[in-house]
């Protein structure tokens, strides 16, 4: 497994851009299964994720040309059977239900894994086919939906921790060629959701009110292609954001939308770090000195669940306490152990983390435990003294385009070293 080698102390500054959303990808990448004609999507970012999303798409029948960003999906003739050991490797792919069901009227999917960061139940997915007049059925580790027809409905999605996203996005896209109207009450309004209805629209989907709790699709007999550029990566600008912050340097960022992250940029200058537009552009610096806050993740348009490992390592070089409390995943705060492993002082208590920081970060090895701790580690050791290594850096590479290149040109001193 390749790690990253991080000789830190060293403030970043220049550009750097912001690649195409992962999370609205993917989905998107579904998507394209709901028609036989061709579809062409740019801005796809080139990720583990991507990659695995496309072999899943070439299992089903579809024909895939991925290259420089821009994936053209051809599934004139597609089965309804996802293999499971492509299926077991990328948790998102559950996200192919939908559009299998609404296209062939049936899916066998295996039932999606784990994850360390804490439980992701499909219950509310599964709810929403069952709403649209699907039989589900788990055996054997597989879902299998079938359905002689579908009809809209009107369904509630809300869950322990608010709305689903990839449950929205999941009975978006089967509804979309359901009979009749289907309303979705309690909707995910993430960009992602927005970017995912933008696509099905342009492929003849009828869909209102996205971005607010409440969808309404009135289906369709047919989908065509269609072309679509995907949204950047709120999460990803949001990353490099804060590692301005946390290296006291000065970073433009170029593609990304602060109109997706005002939680995130409104905590920023609670914080010390100033957010400017310049133009289509934003300028990102430390505006002083670092200052504790507390923060509360929330569905968005709240403080997002996936920028609290990285606002955790800025809050641990900001003297005084802040308090992280997470509200959507109930095992989030595994890259606490590893920051004090660089010197953070944390403790836990129930759904909060208590930063008690301003205490200087020293390098040290570090493992890490899911993709946004694997960018809170590099924020750290970007700020710390001396080396840090951060390993199991993979589950970096499923969220984050060519992460160490862009940071190297910002001035970073990091290199991937790959295990031989």
């Amino acid at each position: 497994m390749d790690s990253f080698l991080i000789k830190g102390g060293v403030p970043l500054h220049g550009e750097v851009t912001i690649s195409g959303s992962k999370n609205a990808a993917l989905p998107i990448m579904a998507a394209t299964l709901l028609t036989d004609e061709p579809c062409i999507v740019r801005r796809v970012p080139d990720l583990s994720d991507t990659r695995f999303m496309v072999k899943i798409l070439e299992s089903l029948g579809a024909t895939v040309k991925f290259e420089n960003g821009t994936l053209t999906v051809h599934a004139k003739k597609i089965k309804g059977y996802a293999d499971y050991d492509l299926v077991r490797k990328m948790r998102g792919s559950i996200c192919i239900m939908g559009p299998l069901l609404g296209r062939l009227r049936q899916a066998r999917v295996s039932l999606p894994g784990g994850c360390i960061i804490g439980a992701r139940p499909i219950n509310l997915h599964l709810k929403g086919f069952e709403a649209l007049g699907a039989k589900i059925k788990i055996e054997s580790g597989y879902i299998d939906a079938t359905a002689k027809k579908l009809a809209g409905n009107s369904l509630f999605l809300g869950g322990r921790a608010g709305p689903t996203v990839l449950g929205t996005a999941n009975v978006m896209m089967a509804a979309a060629l359901a009979d009749g109207v289907t309303i979705i009450e309690s909707a995910a309004c993430e960009p992602e959701v927005v970017d995912l209805a933008n696509f099905l629209n342009a492929m003849g989907a009828n869909i209102a009110g996205v971005g607010s709790p409440t969808i309404t699709i009135t289906g369709v007999k047919k989908l065509h292609g269609a072309e679509h550029e995907v949204i950047p990566d709120r999460i990803e600008t949001a990353t490099f954001m804060v590692a301005a912050g946390a290296t006291n340097g000065e970073i433009t960022i170029k593609g990304g939308r602060a109109d997706h992250l005002r939680a995130v940029i409104d905590k920023l200058k609670e914080a010390g770090v100033s957010v400017e537009r310049s133009g289509a552009n934003m300028i990102v610096r430390r505006s002083g000195t670092l200052k504790p806050v507390d923060v509360t993740t929330l569905p968005y348009s709240g403080f997002p669940t996936d920028v609290q490992a990285q606002m955790m390592s800025l809050l641990a070089l900001a003297k005084g306490i802040s308090i992280i409390t997470e509200r959507i995943f109930e095992s989030r705060f595994m890259h606490v152990s590893e920051l004090a492993r660089l010197g953070a002082d944390i403790e836990i208590e129930g759904p909060s983390a208590i930063i008690k920081g301003g205490k200087p970060l020293s390098g040290a090895p570090v493992m890490a435990s899911d993709l946004r701790a694997s960018a809170a580690l590099v924020i750290a050791g970007l700020a710390a003294k001396g080396s840090t290594q951060v390993n199991r850096i993979y589950h970096l590479d499923r969220g984050y385009e060519q992460m160490d290149v862009k940071l190297r040109k910002l001035g970073a001193r990091i290199q991937r070293v790959e295990e031989k």
